[in-house]
């Protein structure tokens, strides 16, 4: 069962197939999917090995998944369908729509500081339980009351389990629905893509059960109590945050833009492929061409504050950087990836739109600290897909 591959796909990504049967062949995978648009036509749909923890479930065709961060791509998504219909401007005070976020010197942050990750204000400042990340009100009225960590604008801090909260509250503002509704109505339903923000009761059981990755030591111990990075973080200790917590009922439920996505690589890919066509796909056009313009406006490059690597990112997406991001082809090209190894890329000059999600996680974010694995069936994707 995990050697098998299924799906279709053309014969030029004939390397792809089989770099992933050989992947779960050898156990490095345990389920997982792949797909490649080319020019608006779905030329690479894989999929295979096993669901659960177990080895005794397939994964199949309409298996998902919790994709990690690459939630934050639906979420950056929905935020500029709104900058495009003109109802947000990402130029403009956060606290013109949400005035009280203007507290403690945040007045002056911009909605593309949110979008860039350059806010200052990548996490919760304690006191303040992961529990707490489940209450919407609670948890975005936390994050008004607070100070910014660095002086925004001036450097990337990736923010890591609040950046749905933060920008989610604007569309909630602005659109007058929550995030998740948003995403679902104006995203996943007119593009008919299996992709959710958090899972609705009766998709559970075709959710695939993952597996953590081994432990790591993030080296918070050794910075600064006061450093962004240890901040961040401070709130989601080992234990707090993880497998385990994202297979109940209540992460699930949840609305959190920047972490408790769920759905598959063909989803994926049909949700984010508008923006290598110029903004629209299968006659839905959610964003237009100056619109797509804009992600690619530099908002930092440089060593992020709380990943501690070398990033580049545009407004909503990190841009291409392959000097220090291997995975993502040089380019006209947007991306974004999540923890254990998801990774979204979009890539304009080719019109082509690459995901891939599994449930056996891998250490880092692909990007940020890719395996031998992920290096080999992305690189065969992606220099296929530019063939």
């Amino acid at each position: 069962m995990t050697g098998a591959v299924q799906g279709h796909w053309d014969r030029r990504f004939d390397r792809l197939a089989e770099a992933l049967a050989d992947e779960l062949g050898t156990g490095e995978e345990l389920g997982a999917s792949i797909a490649v648009d080319i020019d608006g036509e779905l030329v690479a749909d894989l999929w295979g090995g096993c669901a659960d923890r177990a080895k005794t479930i397939a994964w199949h065709e309409n298996t998902i998944v919790n994709f990690w961060s690459c939630t934050k791509t639906l979420t950056a998504l929905a935020a500029l369908m709104l900058v495009d219909r003109g109802a947000l401007d990402p130029f403009a005070p956060v606290a013109s729509y949400w005035p009280e976020f203007a507290a403690h010197g945040k007045d002056r942050i911009e909605v593309r500081h949110l979008l860039s990750h350059t806010s200052g204000v990548s996490g919760w400042q304690m006191p303040f339980d992961s529990e707490q990340i489940y209450d919407w009100e609670g948890a975005t009225a936390h994050l008004a009351g607070q100070a910014p960590w660095w002086e925004p604008g001036t450097a990337s801090g990736y923010h890591a389990m609040n950046y749905g909260h933060l920008i989610g509250e604007l569309v909630r503002r602005v659109a007058g629905v929550p995030l998740k509704d948003f995403v679902r109505d104006e995203i996943a339903g007119p593009l008919g893509a299996d992709v959710q923000i958090g899972a609705c009761e009766a998709d559970e059981p075709r959710i695939a059960q993952m597996v953590a990755p081994p432990p790591r030591d993030r080296g918070l111990d050794r910075l600064d109590p006061d450093h962004p990075a240890v901040k961040t973080f401070a709130a989601f200790p080992p234990g707090a945050y993880g497998v385990a917590i994202a297979e109940t009922a209540q992460w699930r439920q949840a609305d959190i833009g920047g972490a408790n996505g769920h759905g598959n690589a063909r989803g994926l890919v049909r949700a984010l492929r508008p923006i290598a066509l110029g903004g629209a796909a299968e006659g839905v056009r959610l964003l237009s061409p100056a619109t797509v313009d804009l992600i690619f406006t530099e908002q930092s490059h440089g060593t992020d504050l709380v990943l501690g690597v070398p990033l580049r990112f545009g407004i909503g997406f990190g841009l291409s950087s392959p000097d220090s991001v291997r995975a993502v082809p040089d380019g006209r090209v947007c991306w974004w990836g999540g923890w254990g190894g998801s990774l979204v890329v979009m890539d304009l000059d080719r019109r082509a739109t690459f995901a891939y999600v599994m449930n056996k996680m891998g250490q880092g974010t692909t990007g940020t600290a890719r395996s031998q694995r992920y290096a080999r069936l992305i690189d065969a994707a992606l220099q296929d897909a530019r063939a």
